[in-house]
This record gives C-alpha cells, sequence and structure tokens, in this order.
C-alpha cells in the first residue's frame, strides 16, 4: 500500500541528440533551438536545447514505470527554471504527499546530474493507481 512520504524510485536519463530529433519528428516541433548549431551559435547556446515537453514525458514515465501499466495520471504540471542542452543526464525524484479518493499526489522535480541544477520544478501528478 502506498503512503505519504513514500519515495516513487529515481528515473535517470541521459538525452542525446538522437533522442532529441526522434522527439522532434514524433511532435512536429522542428524548432531550431533543439538541433541547429548555426542558430545556437549567435545566441551564446552551447549545445542544441531539450524540448521541454520532454521533462513532461519523462515525469509520466516515472511514475507510470513504478505503478505499473494500469496506472492513469489524471493530473500532471510541471514549471521549467533551467535549460538542458543534448549531452547532459536527467535525474526524476519524486515523493508521495497525499493519498485518498483512489488517487496519489505525487510532488516532483528534475535536476541535471552533472552540476545539479534544477531543471524542473516544481512539478508533479496526480494518478490513479
Amino acid at each position: 500500500m502506498t503512503a505519504v512520504g513514500d519515495t516513487v524510485p529515481e528515473l535517470v536519463r541521459r538525452i542525446e541528440l538522437a533522442d532529441m530529433v526522434a522527439y522532434a519528428g514524433a511532435t512536429w516541433d522542428w524548432h531550431r533551438m533543439h538541433y541547429d548549431p548555426a542558430f545556437l551559435e549567435p545566441r551564446g547556446l552551447p549545445a542544441p536545447v531539450v524540448d521541454g515537453q520532454v521533462f513532461g514525458a519523462l515525469l509520466a514515465e516515472q511514475v507510470q514505470d513504478w505503478l505499473g501499466p494500469s496506472a492513469r495520471l489524471t493530473k500532471l504540471g510541471f514549471r521549467f527554471k533551467n535549460l538542458v542542452f543534448a549531452g547532459e543526464t536527467v535525474r526524476c525524484t519524486g515523493t508521495v504527499t497525499a493519498t485518498g479518493g483512489g488517487l496519489l499526489t505525487i510532488e516532483q522535480q528534475i535536476e541535471v546530474v552533472e552540476d545539479g541544477r534544477v531543471a524542473v520544478a516544481p512539478a508533479g501528478c496526480e494518478v490513479r493507481p
């Protein structure tokens, strides 16, 4: 039985340029900041920027991996704090903050493993396990 304070297993993922291109193809988001060095250089960006939608997918994946294929997210929200670049590794963490009515409320965060900067917070979801 899941209880308030339970920790969601971490999801750690290195996001490579090939992953970003595949995601862009799936979502039809071809903004040049996600792949084009000629666009990035004059803007002072060191590498392609990970599409923000990827973080929502990772947060959902983290919970789905933990609770299994029958779990259903009913709400998901997140706010960006810092850019994440191709080749960086992110860690998704989470804690159950409420239970009741057949739902779990989970507070989540995403940080960049290489330097600890917070990429996404606050973040969280409601899920029907």
